[in-house]
């Protein structure tokens, strides 16, 4: 069974535009879609009130500010059952991006930005491996980063 809300072929084409340019105004999206402003309006209130959107983000060029470093960290979990309590301590230091329960040999998959190898250091050792419930880890270090995209929801992909 499909977890898919509904929205229609308009919703997707709306998302699709905000995804590649969160700041293109809705009267510019209206236009190329022929609608009317208000009614992005509506159907941008509509996604949001399903959770559809969730929020909007700027991307930033963390390299151009000083952090240097992209590191991807294995976490092997004493138990599963540990996840929940290990991602809330994981989501209170600053240099974790992102965390994703994931099925495999890692029971958590974390992205990590920092200045310089030094910084990664110290981050894994004063602030990741001393949270309860995690046995070890592995680290990963991103050398560049070549796709890096919003997913294709109008053509699916094809």
């Amino acid at each position: 069974m499909s977890k898919e809300k509904e929205i229609d072929d308009l919703d997707r084409k709306i998302l699709s535009l905000l995804m590649q340019n969160s700041k293109k105004p809705y009267t510019e999206i209206a236009k190329e879609l022929y609608v009317s402003g208000g009614t992005i309006h509506v159907r941008m209130k509509k996604l949001e009130d399903a959770g559809i959107v969730r929020g909007y983000n700027l991307t930033v060029n963390y390299e151009q500010l000083g952090y240097d470093v992209v590191a991807f960290l294995g976490v092997y979990l004493d138990k599963s059952s540990l996840y929940d309590q290990v991602a809330k301590e994981l989501a209170r230091i600053p240099e974790v991006v992102s965390a994703h329960y994931t099925t495999g040999v890692y029971s958590i998959f974390v992205k990590i930005v920092c200045r310089d190898t030094g910084h990664l250091r110290d981050v894994l050792h004063d602030k990741v491996q001393p949270i309860q419930g995690i046995q070890r880890t592995e680290t990963f270090i991103s050398l560049d980063e070549s796709i890096d995209r919003p997913l294709d929801i109008v053509g699916d992909g094809e």
